[in-house]
Parts: structure tokens; sequence; C-alpha cells
């Protein structure tokens, strides 16, 4: 029988601390769960997290990561990306591809945000 895995949370670095909280705590609105000092941690659904940690030992990495935020509210998200002034990578629109629709932004330290909805009605929900 395998294990159980309960939850999922992704670290990521930030040179700073600061920037990157007001993003993804003011702009995204994710809600903080656990401040460790150096690292915070927010919920980004029921039992997926994010941790943002700031080191002087580790540079951001942001090159071939994505983080992918799941929604049926993707034009919403594009217009309150653009009340904060968030520079917007791609504009929302149809990947036939995936059989998504998305947008893409980048956090303070570059890393990719893809806020997207999938079409798919096969996609668990």
């Amino acid at each position: 029988m395998q294990p159980m895995i309960d939850q999922f949370v992704t670290f990521v670095y930030t040179r700073d601390l600061a920037a990157s909280a007001e993003f993804y705590e003011t702009i995204l609105g994710l809600p903080l769960v656990l401040d460790q000092g150096l690292c915070r941690i927010y919920r980004v659904s029921s039992d997926g997290f994010l941790g943002v940690c700031a080191s002087a030992d580790s540079a951001p990495e942001p090159r071939g990561i994505i983080l992918t935020l799941v929604t049926d509210e993707v034009d919403a998200w594009y217009e309150r990306l653009l009340t904060y002034g968030v520079p917007v990578e791609k504009t929302p629109q149809l990947n036939p591809r995936f059989n998504i629709y998305h947008l893409f932004v980048r956090d303070p330290d570059g890393y990719l945000i893809e806020i997207q909805t999938f079409l798919d009605p096969k996609w668990p929900r």
C-alpha cells in the first residue's frame, strides 16, 4: 500500500522578501499561513502552498519554472493585476494546443506566474 501525501509545498527563493510579500499577499491576495522569518508560506488552495524564502546562499532561479494558479476567473485576475500595475507578459488568450485559457505575469524575482483555466472537461474540479 502506498503511503499518503497530504499536502504540497513549492519553495522559491527571493532577493527581497518584502517585495515578494507585497506581491503574493497584497496583489495576489494569498493568505499567509506561516511566517518563519526568512520564509513565508502561503496557502494557494486547500492543500497546496507556496513558500517564498530569502536566502543569501541561493539566488532566485526563475528559468524553467512556471507557478500556475488555476481558476475559472482568468479575466477577473487580469483586471486585478492591471489595477495594481503589474506588467502582463501575455494577455488572457486561448491556447488551443493545451485547451486552456490563460495569462502570464512575473513576480518581483522573475518567476513566471501563469493564471489559467482548463477547458478540458476531464480536468478534475
